[in-house]
This record gives C-alpha cells, sequence and structure tokens, in this order.
C-alpha cells in the first residue's frame, strides 16, 4: 500500500498538529499490513483541544451565513480535488470497495457540505408571526462546542455528515474518529485548513473511545454531542452528558425488517435482499431479516440464492469486487459467534454459514439462515456483518407483529404491488425511514434518525439546525420602539 497519500497521524488542535506520548497501530483489514502509528489521545488532548474550539468559538459565530458558506464550498472543493486519495485511503482502512468510494461515498462528503451550507443560506428560515399585534421572530444562534464521534463502517461519509451542519450552524466542532479507521478524518483536517477555514473551528483528537471519547463527552465545555454507534456506547454517553445537561443526538444499531408480500415483483424483491450484503453486511440500515409471505417464500428463496451466488468476494480494490472483508478481528469473530450459536440452536444455514477459507483473512461469507424462531438473538441483536435470515408470515397482520418485534426501529423495507397495503404497513412500523419497494434512497433534506433503541433525535435539513442550534424566539411589542 505504498502508494497511499502520506497522511499526519497526529491530533489536530487549533490548527496545529499535536502528538501525543503514546500511540496505537492502524491495521488495513485487507491484509493486516499497519497503516500508520496513531497518537493516542486522552483527557489532556481532549482538554486542550475543546480549549481551542471555545476559543475559536465567538469569532466563528459572529461571521455571516454568506462567509460561512463560502467556507463550507471550499471544504467541498478540497474534498473534490483529493477525491481519489481519499477513496484509496479508505479502502485501505474500512476495507469497503473502491468502486463505492470513487462512485458515491467520496462525492458524498462534499455533497454534505454543500448541501448545508445552501440550506443555511437558502432554506433556513421561519416567517415572523403575529400573536396579539406582537411579532414573534425565530432565529437559530449558535450553540458553542460539538463534539462528534463517528463510526468506522463510512468513517469520512458519516463525519461530515455531522461536521457540515455543526460548521454551517456557526460551532466549532471536536471530532473524535473510530479507532479503527482514524486516516481519512486526518487528512480531512488538512483540506479544512487549506479551504481557509480558522484555526480552532475544527479540530480532531485521535483515541480510544474510553480515553478520548469518555473525556470529549464529559467535558464541561460541550454543549452537543452527536455519536452514531452502539447501544451500549450510547448508554455511557448518556450518563455522561447528563451531568452537564449537554443535549444529544444518537444514531445507533438496527434490526431492520424487509418485507415482501405475496403480490410482490420477485426479481425486484430478491435484488433488494442481495443489496443487504452491501459493505460485508456492515450497514446500519441494512433489512437484515427477510420477512417473506409463506405462497412465494419458495420462488423468493430460488432467486435470491441465485442472485446472492454471483457475488464476487475479493480484495476490495479490485473494481469487479462486490463484497469486501470485515473491519477488524474482534469484529469478523463476533459476526462468526452470532453465526455459530444461531446454528447450534438449530437455524439452518441456505447460503455461506463461515469464513471465506479460499480467501482467509478477515472474509466471512454471504450468510442466508432460515428455521430461526421470533426471539432468536439472530433476529433480535444487530450482528452488523453479512448475516441475513428468512422468516416466513401468512397475513399482513403477522408482517408487522414481525417487522416491529425487536426493541430496534431504524429503518424498514417493503416490497408490494399495492399501493394501499404499502401506505397500511408504512403507517403501522416502528421505524425512521421507510422504502418501498427501494432501498438505500437518502435525501438530506429529510429527517433520519432512529425509534426506540435506534436512537434519539432525528438530523437533516432544518432538524440538524434544530439540533445544532439555539433556537429563540424574539416577541417585538405592538408598534414596535415609538412611545408616547
Amino acid at each position: 500500500m505504498s502508494n497511499l497519500p502520506e497522511v499526519d497521524t497526529r491530533h489536530w488542535i487549533g490548527g496545529e498538529r499535536v502528538g501525543s506520548p503514546t500511540t496505537f497501530i492502524d491495521r488495513s483489514p485487507l491484509d493486516g499490513v499497519p497503516l500508520g502509528e496513531i497518537s493516542q489521545g486522552g483527557a489532556t488532548e481532549i482538554d486542550a483541544a475543546v480549549s481551542a474550539a471555545q476559543q475559536a468559538f465567538p469569532a466563528w459565530a459572529a461571521t455571516s451565513r454568506k462567509e460561512r458558506a463560502e467556507l463550507l464550498h471550499a471544504i467541498a472543493d478540497g474534498v473534490e480535488a483529493r477525491l481519489e486519495e481519499l477513496a484509496q485511503l479508505e479502502t485501505a482502512d474500512n476495507g469497503a470497495l473502491i468502486r463505492s468510494h470513487r462512485r458515491g461515498v467520496i462525492p458524498r462528503v462534499a455533497h454534505n457540505f454543500r448541501f448545508f451550507a445552501d440550506w443555511l443560506l437558502d432554506e433556513l428560515d421561519h416567517p415572523d408571526f403575529e400573536t396579539r399585534g406582537h411579532r414573534n421572530h425565530v432565529s437559530w444562534d449558535p450553540a458553542g462546542v460539538c463534539a462528534l464521534i463517528t463510526p468506522w463502517n463510512a468513517p469520512l461519509m458519516l463525519a461530515t455528515w455531522k461536521i457540515a451542519p455543526a460548521l454551517a450552524a456557526g460551532n466549532t466542532v471536536v471530532l473524535k474518529p473510530a479507532e479503527w479507521t482514524p486516516l481519512t478524518a486526518s487528512l480531512f483536517a488538512d483540506i479544512t485548513a487549506e479551504a481557509g477555514l480558522p484555526p480552532g473551528v475544527f479540530n480532531v483528537v485521535q483515541g480510544l473511545g474510553h480515553e478520548a471519547g469518555a473525556a470529549l463527552v464529559s467535558h464541561p465545555g460541550v454543549r452537543r454531542i452527536s455519536f452514531t454507534g452502539s447501544v451500549p456506547t450510547a448508554r455511557s454517553i448518556a450518563a455522561a452528558a447528563s451531568a452537564n445537561l449537554t443535549p444529544l443526538s444518537l444514531e445507533l444499531g438496527g434490526k431492520s425488517p424487509l418485507i415482501v408480500f405475496e403480490d410482490a415483483d420477485l426479481d425486484l424483491a430478491a435484488e433488494l435482499a442481495v443489496e443487504q450484503y452491501d459493505n460485508a453486511g456492515q450497514v446500519c440500515l441494512a433489512g437484515t431479516r427477510l420477512l417473506v409471505h409463506a405462497n412465494v417464500v419458495g420462488e423468493f428463496q430460488k432467486r435470491l440464492l441465485d442472485k446472492a451466488s454471483r457475488l464476487r468476494q475479493g480484495d476490495p480494490r479490485d473494481a469487479g469486487t462486490d463484497i469486501g472483508p470485515q473491519i477488524h478481528p474482534d469484529h469478523f469473530a463476533r459476526v462468526d459467534g452470532f453465526v455459530r450459536r444461531a446454528v447450534d440452536g438449530g437455524a439452518r444455514v441456505l447460503l455461506g454459514g463461515g469464513p471465506n477459507t479460499d480467501l482467509g483473512g478477515l472474509f466471512y461469507r454471504p450468510t442466508l439462515l432460515t428455521d430461526v424462531a421470533p426471539d432468536a438473538e439472530i433476529v433480535t441483536e444487530e450482528v452488523f456483518g453479512p448475516v441475513l435470515t428468512l422468516q416466513t408470515f401468512d397475513s399482513e397482520a403477522e408482517a408487522v407483529a414481525l417487522a416491529d418485534g425487536t426493541k430496534f426501529g431504524l429503518a424498514a423495507v417493503i416490497v408490494t404491488s399495492d399501493e394501499e397495503q404499502a401506505a397500511r404497513v408504512s403507517g403501522k412500523l416502528v421505524a425512521g425511514t421507510v422504502w418501498v419497494n427501494c432501498f438505500f434512497v437518502r435525501d438530506l433534506r429529510a429527517p433520519f434518525g432512529g425509534s426506540r433503541q435506534s436512537g434519539i433525535g432525528r438530523e437533516g435539513g432544518t432538524w440538524s439546525f434544530d439540533f445544532y442550534c439555539d433556537l429563540k424566539n424574539t416577541v417585538t411589542a405592538p408598534g414596535g420602539f415609538l412611545h408616547g
């Protein structure tokens, strides 16, 4: 991987590179090769970063919307200029497909900045209204320092989904990227500096969750916390934030259903089911629970297995590869543990069922399991790997009951030819996003988040600014300022 761009693996604090006495090794999931020795921050570095962000906040908050938007567009320009570098670096660091990074993921990074810059200028407004002759005026005021803790499955794209609206709102940011995928966040810091973002407005502290992350979310100088990750970690973050009453936005796990009704286009249904193996199953939104009407399950299963058999697993740097490796040995073992326990409990393997021994390393075969009980671990807990389960139902009511039968509520997919049925079922599902006869269509204008243990709050469009700002209503008396 000698052709990868050079990345400074120190922290980015107050517009300068800052090292730490201790480091950790970042290894590629492709072959275990070390990609860098990363500065391992803790409370000291977090305190320095929050202090830098606090110092930069008044001037950044006072900049006009137009100035902030121009800088966000300049950052997007920088991302686009280094798209290939970022794509190669991300693939080496998290094992996702290079073709996905080139075509969609890294371009989406730039789009995140352009979208929120334009929304700030063109859409962030509320009409004044009157109350007994008094004028009400709603405004979005910058909140302060935002702590952003981001995951490893789409590191830069998901980080900038938070960074862009936080900066657009006039806040300053301290980012703690996932320790398994630290590199693009560090390179991105250089891009922000090259774009002219003032020192201290954006900061990056590398480190482990229980050290740097814990220090960040408990810091009294932080005014917003946005986290994407697991439910157990979210509980710890919420407990730490409670001491300072710091507002939270949490996007957590999912165990989403993909419901195939009797009248569904089965080719479409099978195609959508195969899409759930995207990013080696490391997608929070994935519809991993296939719920299929009993009258069509045989034909659906045949078409699904046929399409899945054509998937090519291998090196994600090859443009022809469809499925890459799992992110880390610990995660690989976790995924395999779920499958082994399910099989030991009576699940039947229709596809895959274990590591890809032909490839070795962290490659896990796309897996499909059936004969699973509604309360089995494999259908109630998030696996976050290329593992789907297949269950059947006989009625719409049973389909909804199965779909809503977990502690999660992030997303759902419905496949049907009946528009009225689609509307009925969508209304009954507990989910932040419902896709009908499609999957993974995401618009930044839409609210995004989960219900139940899939999260707290929504981000996207004005919802992002509602979270990253302090909303204010100013009420002016009738007649304005004329007296007597």
